[in-house]
């Protein structure tokens, strides 16, 4: 385990990247969401007031995901790292940035809950449908949606290392193309109810929880891709 620790250190050693940049953007976004707020109460509308400003450093993690293989996986084979124990590594980093960042998020709806939305009834972090199961279950939403970022950001960096820049851009068509085709698919069965009622029926919890699953099927796809990744 020792040398997966390595790695996180190694991770680390750029804290711009893991936690200072989704910081910075989260209190930037907060600041902006914040203003609007305030201009809307001024005026004399009505709240609650929500924005999805919070998404901001959530999507990120996309960029931290592509950076941490890009930036780090050509210097980790210098120094004699196996790619599982870089893989682990990377893993285990993106796992504890996450958590910071989920556990701030999860500080600052208690405190908008303590306040009453900052005194003019405006929510960054207190989303409803997010936090509707449970402050806990808020907090595994705003994780598994981070680490959902970073391993898809991991995952399309493996591929581009594997395969190159043609590989990468027939793949995200084809993914869209996929897309396209199952909206078609639902709207020729006349089928958008039905999905609708589903997704509802999951409620955000459970969307999570698939969303979990779906991690890991791109995790292990991602290792794959990088046993046989060039530098």
């Amino acid at each position: 385990m020792n040398r997966p620790l390595n790695v996180v250190r190694l991770q680390l050693v750029n804290k711009m990247t893991y936690i200072w940049i989704p910081l910075l953007i989260l209190v930037g976004a907060w600041v902006l969401s914040m203003g609007i707020y305030a201009m809307l109460a001024g005026n004399g509308v009505p709240g609650p007031f929500y924005g999805g400003g919070s998404q901001a450093p959530l999507w990120y993690f996309l960029v931290v995901g592509i950076q941490a293989l890009t930036f780090s996986f050509p210097f980790s084979q210098a120094m004699s790292i196996t790619r599982r124990e870089f893989f682990l590594g990377t893993l285990l980093t993106a796992f504890l940035t996450a958590a910071i960042l989920s556990t701030v998020f999860l500080l600052g709806g208690f405190i908008e809950i303590a306040t009453g939305g900052y005194g003019i009834n405006g929510y960054f972090f207190l989303l409803d449908w997010m936090w509707a199961p449970g402050w806990w279950a808020a907090w595994l939403i705003y994780f598994a949606i981070a680490m959902f970022m970073f391993v898809v950001g991991f995952w399309a960096a493996t591929i581009y290392k594997r395969w190159g820049t043609i590989a990468i851009t027939l793949l995200l068509v084809g993914l869209g193309a996929l897309l396209v085709g199952a909206m078609w698919l639902i709207g020729r069965l006349d089928a958008w109810n039905e999905v609708s009622a589903w997704f509802a029926a999951q409620g955000s919890l459970g969307l999570t929880l698939w969303g979990v699953l779906l991690i890991a099927a791109l995790a292990t796809t991602s290792y794959l891709t990088l046993r046989r990744a060039t530098p």
